[in-house]
């Protein structure tokens, strides 16, 4: 569904990564950093992941984790935590805070109202079970919820096609086709650091090109390389814009822009 609403060009999408979620001072942080975003005049979606706590539950309930090349393999046991820990309670634990800072918020899964269409991503080395490969988005839900102006936040627990399961989905790859299909100002990838740092110092804005260069090069180096690569990839997917930066670079406008390459 393609409905069109004024706010198409001013929407911000905010991926949150699971690991900061556990910290009540991020979560203050993030209603802050939201409740600027909307200050500015602009609608922010938020997309989070949690994989630290599914494999937290997942070792409470004696289930072993398996992995194929750095991939969760997700049997339909893991995929109940999975969905229990995304679409529960991380998902609240986001709304609450940003309910109790005044902020009018939602909290839905791509399967609601079949909002991530995916089918099951297949591997060369192994089966990942219910592991979703994004197909397309349907944006009605979030444009409904946006145009009342209530935050979107969204976990990346999505919809089978063709054979209406749910699956586990990346929650970059979740971020990027929403704010893709929204025509999203930018996508802002939240980090512990205030951008790319070469020589200290944040660097404003790289294309995709020089960011795989420079990841070559050994500039761009350990937990930044996935962050970097998501961006890169949310560009070449179709974003305007990509941006890695922490809580205060949400608020102040500042951080690494990640542009398509000239």
């Amino acid at each position: 569904m393609d409905t069109e609403t004024s706010t198409d060009h001013y929407i911000i999408v905010l991926k949150v990564g699971g690991n900061e979620l556990d910290d009540a001072d991020f979560l203050v942080g993030l209603a802050n950093a939201v409740a600027a975003v909307q200050r500015d005049g602009h609608a922010p979606v938020i997309v989070h992941g949690g994989g630290k706590a599914v494999t937290d539950l997942q070792a409470r309930l004696g289930l072993q984790e398996q992995r194929v090349e750095g991939l969760r393999v997700t049997d339909d046991a893991s995929m109940d935590v999975v969905e229990m820990v995304l679409s529960g309670l991380m998902n609240k634990r986001i709304v609450r805070a940003l309910v109790n800072a005044g902020i009018r918020a939602a909290g839905i899964s791509g399967v609601d109202d079949g909002t991530i269409y995916v089918e099951k991503m297949w591997h060369p080395l192994g089966d990942l079970g219910r592991v979703g490969e994004v197909q397309d988005v349907d944006d009605h839900l979030l444009r409904t919820l946006i145009a009342a102006d209530i935050v979107p936040v969204v976990s990346p627990v999505s919809f089978g096609s063709l054979d209406a399961l749910s699956y586990n989905v990346n929650a970059d790859h979740a971020a990027t086709a929403i704010a893709a299909k929204l025509g999203a100002i930018k996508l802002v990838f939240i980090s512990n650091v205030p951008g790319i740092l070469v020589a200290e110092r944040v660097v404003r804005a790289v294309t995709s090109s020089q960011a795989e260069q420079w990841i070559d090069e050994g500039i761009i180096f350990g937990g930044m390389i996935p962050k970097v690569r998501s961006a890169v990839e949310a560009v070449r997917g179709g974003v305007a814009q990509a941006v890695i930066t922490n809580l205060a670079g949400v608020q102040d406008g500042t951080g690494t822009g990640v542009i398509g390459s000239r």
